[in-house]
């Protein structure tokens, strides 16, 4: 098959979406089909991707936050199926003009609703009004990360309504590269976290887009942790880390928590290492959490937000736990139940590498994703 990924961001830019139309096309292209994924040129700078599909990184006219308005999309052509990485302002639009000028079926992976906050809120509740009709009525089926967040997002009602073009294709890991037993020592000693000390773990990108993730509460929650206060490690970039350096030094945690920066792909499974609790804090949303199943993988307990999709990924006090959404001193309680036990440590982040094997690995999610182009595509042949 002739297949063109289209998505907002992918890296150098490190996110779910991108992470996973990066993973899609490899996958794909690894079993012989045609791939080229189309973005933006946002960050401008060199990346070496694999030289098994094609990356066009097309230049954006203007763009907001994460939003590139890519008018070269208007050329796509050529290809036997489109596949749509949702949210995307202007591109899912443009996407819908392709397939009804050229006739070529899309499919939509929708990664996650447009939550803002402030008067970006009502900027994206007005955008959603009028684009998501038209975009999703337009896809020919609905490949989503988790069937629980489908059923419980602002866009369950459209999904409903065609509830047997809902595919459940989930977010998958590189579990040879997101291990265990790698060396995070030198992660450590880089950041200045001594010898023996308890090291907790955020990951995600710290701009406007991301605020749902809500690092301030894992902040606001490392105060009340008794004994040894652990070290906290932030891995991530973007227009909101000013704000969480300023939360960090008014709660008095300077000394503590250590900010990476953005963190390349390829290192981020020895920052894993270097951890000994993975914390996925988010409130509001949170469609899958690719965050922890890259903990999972490298044999790391996670402790995240009880919301509809991570728990169908985190089984309760198996291989991870979960906590109250928004609520500091939970976050708090289970995180210091796992400092406290490091037995228990240790068997939830077995437990967690066996689950990512058997359900997570891309080798296992790819065929899924096949199958629904098949399906698309047989249905546009039975059609004609």
């Amino acid at each position: 098959m002739r297949i063109a990924h289209v998505t907002a961001t992918f890296p150098p830019y490190y996110g779910g979406a991108g992470s996973v139309c990066y993973h899609n096309a490899l996958g794909l292209a690894r079993l012989g089909h045609q791939v080229t994924v189309f973005t933006s040129d946002y960050p401008p700078e060199d990346y070496a991707y694999p030289g098994e599909y094609a990356v066009r990184r097309l230049p954006a006219v203007f763009r907001i936050g994460n939003a590139p308005f890519l008018p070269g999309l208007l050329s796509l052509k050529g290809f036997d199926i489109i596949h749509l990485h949702h949210p995307f302002i202007f591109g899912a639009e443009i996407v819908w003009i392709v397939s009804k000028v050229r006739g070529i079926p899309y499919v939509i992976t929708h990664h996650n609703d447009l939550i803002g906050d402030g008067l970006r809120r009502y900027l994206f509740d007005a955008y959603s009004a009028l684009s998501t009709r038209p975009v999703f009525g337009g896809a020919s089926k609905f490949a989503v990360v988790s069937l629980d967040h489908a059923a419980s997002c602002r866009l369950a009602p459209l999904f409903r309504k065609r509830w047997s073009d809902v595919v459940e294709v989930p977010n998958g890991v590189d579990t040879e590269l997101f291990c265990p037993g790698l060396d995070g020592l030198s992660v450590r000693q880089q950041y200045g976290v001594p010898n023996g000390a308890r090291v907790l773990l955020f990951v995600g990108a710290l701009d406007r887009a991301h605020h749902y993730r809500r690092l301030d509460l894992l902040l606001a929650a490392v105060r009340f942790l008794r004994g040894p206060r652990p070290y906290l490690l932030i891995a991530g970039h973007g227009d909101r880390m000013p704000y969480f350096k300023s939360c960090a030094e008014a709660l008095g945690l300077n000394s503590q928590v250590r900010f990476l920066g953005s963190v390349d792909h390829r290192v981020l499974p020895k920052v894993y290492a270097a951890a000994d609790i993975v914390i996925l804090p988010s409130q509001l949303q949170e469609s899958f959490g690719l965050v922890v199943i890259e903990a999972m993988a490298c044999g790391k307990p996670v402790v995240a937000s009880n919301l509809p999709g991570v728990r169908s990924v985190v089984s309760d006090g198996e291989d991870g736990l979960l906590v109250r959404t928004g609520d500091v001193n939970d976050l708090a309680h289970k995180t210091q139940m796992l400092l406290d036990d490091p037995q228990r440590r240790r068997e939830i982040g077995e437990r967690g590498r066996a689950k990512v094997e058997a359900k997570y690995a891309w080798p296992r999610i790819i065929p899924r994703l096949v199958r629904v182009y098949e399906e698309v595509l047989a249905d546009g042949t039975a059609d004609n």
